[in-house]
């Protein structure tokens, strides 16, 4: 028999925002843990919560999480905790849950406070379509690559940001994906909460004339879907017909399936690429 998994959403700003039902199971549970326990005992203290814990993080993700594994096999109950916010979301909590089910072991989730849930809803942009990236990469190649797929994103996009370098990652997605709206949330639920709802460029300009303080979620405006089919037809108009279906056909397409797909590509009927090909 085997323990649980109980992952717990903590407030990110405002203790008033935790639950009662994940006061009770932190008291409940054999061991908390937790991303930053030196962050984490503030709020186990204001809620005189006495529940053992131990540091689980990004440095001991991997070895920390067969400790954890081993005793939740032992039949003991752990609630893990992030920072601030939702455990599992862009944190080391998603390891420790892959691992619980490769050992046969249940996950729960108390739900409560998510940062970018919070961000895109007070934003003012769209909200039924969206997607997180989180911080972007460090790493050059790989930040590069995210860029060019946010070029081409239709939905509402969320990033995570810190202050020191907010300015320079305005002026990167301004030089990769041109202007676009832009909501700069902070403080989310403190009392000095605050939505800049700008453009990026407009962004750029105020902070370069005011250093940004605290940390930031950035709820961006995707692609304009129209844009994206205008260019994309562009790009076929440089061929001739024949040279459209020719292509996809060297590609293993039959010349049917061929002539759909560049009636398809060019906003076309079939038989206006038929005519055109006789």
């Amino acid at each position: 028999m085997a323990g649980i998994l109980h992952l717990i959403a903590t407030p990110i700003g405002n203790l008033g925002d935790m639950t009662k039902r994940s006061i009770e199971t932190l008291r409940e549970v054999d061991l908390i843990a937790a991303e930053d326990t030196r962050n984490s005992i503030k709020i186990l203290n204001h809620f005189e919560i006495k529940t053992p814990m131990t540091a689980y993080h990004e440095f001991n993700k991997y070895d920390k999480a067969d400790y954890l594994i081993s005793e939740l096999l032992k039949d003991k109950n752990i609630g893990l905790i992030t920072d601030a916010g939702t455990p599992g979301i862009s944190d080391p909590g998603e390891v420790l849950v892959q691992k619980c089910y490769e050992n046969g072991i249940k996950v729960t989730s108390l739900p409560g406070c998510c940062a970018l849930i919070n961000a895109l809803i007070i934003s003012g942009l769209p909200t039924r379509r969206f997607s997180f990236e989180a911080f972007l990469p460090s790493d050059k190649k790989e930040r590069k690559m995210v860029m060019e797929e946010l070029k081409k994103d239709t939905r509402t996009i969320i990033l995570y940001e810190a202050p020191h370098h907010l300015l320079k990652t305005l002026k990167e997605l301004y030089d990769e994906l041109g202007d676009r709206k832009i909501s700069l949330c902070k403080e989310l639920t403190k009392k000095f909460e605050s939505v800049n709802q700008t453009t990026l460029s407009e962004a750029i300009t105020y902070y370069e004339e005011n250093e940004p303080r605290g940390e930031y979620v950035l709820v961006l405006e995707g692609e304009n879907p129209e844009k994206l089919v205008l260019e994309e037809r562009a790009k076929w108009d440089q061929m001739t017909l024949k040279e459209h279906v020719d292509m996809y056909i060297s590609e293993g397409m039959d010349k049917k399936e061929a002539m759909k797909e560049v009636a398809k590509n060019r906003g076309i009927s079939k038989r206006d690429v038929y005519q055109a090909l006789l």
